[in-house]
């Protein structure tokens, strides 16, 4: 597919000075446009796993929409309509969506340093605190049941009953370690059930989401794909998850990759805009929502190895499994320091 073609439905009669790959997500293909004015993010979105793409734009404006009434400190990107208004431009059944750059923005694939780890949880509960004061958002379900874990078990268990090639063989002890450790869902599922109020959650609060300046200060919080009505400790449980893994989440080089003192500076970080808004009860589960995002984040990577990679891109047979095997080892190391 012409990517020029594409972009022009979007920026009519405008000067494309180059368009270049971004970016290491698992989900959608992305690229930055450079014109001569300002530059744009392009995004080729994943209709297997968000199958309704005009949600994700309706949703980002409602956001956006949102923050801006309280005067939110962060800079925003905006979605950009096509020459026929619409919010999403489709072409050989594939869905695409732009929207615009923020100039001047770092991006992380790791977090640096405790200090970073703190600024960018601080910067979370800031946007947890804007969008959740007294607004009334409605926001659509982008992936429905996304924190329901009930579910996310009943996928793993289906996941095992109808394996490819034989998979199953290979993973024998991850699949034994999720089974051991089912009582985290079941206390999740718990926790649900006793009033734990839904707010208006990231869902994806990874490193790489949270731009900032050159001087490592946050300056905005960007793709707000999953973002949704749901128990705000998933998003401390996903930073804690993807914040304190030393290696990469393919990489299975050592056993030890919980970071400790991260962790801290997340705890300390999280609750430095958003203590006013959190229970007793929330607060008494930090811990337990680290281990259980990282959890149910390994059970995600051993059911799309079960069933062939289906939802998270893979470059090499068995990527998956490796994630999963990581993901073990880091919440091995969380159990060390008795979180």
């Amino acid at each position: 597919m012409e990517l020029n073609l594409i972009i022009n439905n979007f920026l009519p009669e405008t000067k494309i000075n180059k368009v270049s790959p971004i970016g290491n997500g698992l989900i959608h293909q992305t690229f930055l446009v450079e014109t001569s004015q300002k530059s744009y993010v392009l995004q080729h979105i994943n209709d297997l796993v968000f199958q309704n793409p005009e949600i994700l734009v309706r949703n980002h404006l409602k956001i956006n929409e949102g923050l801006s009434k309280v005067n939110y400190k962060f800079e925003l990107s905006n979605p950009i309509k096509t020459r026929d208004n619409q919010l999403i431009f489709v072409t050989d059944n594939q869905h695409w969506r732009l929207t615009e750059y923020i100039d001047n923005s770092v991006t992380y694939q790791k977090v640096a340093s405790p200090e970073m780890a703190f600024e960018a949880s601080k910067a979370l509960s800031y946007f947890h605190y804007c969008i959740n004061s007294d607004q009334n958002i409605s926001l659509e379900e982008s992936i429905p049941e996304f924190t329901n874990f009930e579910k996310r078990y009943g996928d793993f268990e289906k996941a095992n009953q109808h394996l490819i090639d034989k998979r199953a063989e290979n993973c024998v002890n991850e699949l034994l370690f999720i089974s051991k450790y089912k009582h985290l869902c079941n206390l999740w599922i718990e926790l649900r059930s006793k009033n734990m109020p839904n707010r208006i959650i990231h869902a994806d609060p990874k490193i790489s989401n949270i731009l900032f300046n050159s001087e490592q200060k946050p300056i905005a919080i960007i793709d707000l794909d999953t973002v949704l009505s749901g128990p705000i400790l998933y998003d401390f449980g996903d930073m804690a998850r993807s914040f304190t893994n030393r290696l990469e989440e393919d990489d299975i080089s050592t056993t030890d990759n919980f970071d400790f003192e991260i962790y801290k500076a997340i705890k300390e970080g999280f609750l430095h805009h958003s203590a006013s808004l959190l229970s007793p009860l929330e607060i008494e589960h930090f811990n337990f929502a680290a281990k259980i995002i990282v959890h149910i984040q390994a059970m995600r990577f051993l059911v799309d190895y079960l069933r062939g990679d289906i939802y998270y891109g893979s470059s090499y047979e068995g990527q998956n499994l490796v994630r999963a095997k990581n993901q073990i080892n880091l919440l091995k190391g969380m159990m060390k320091y008795d979180l």
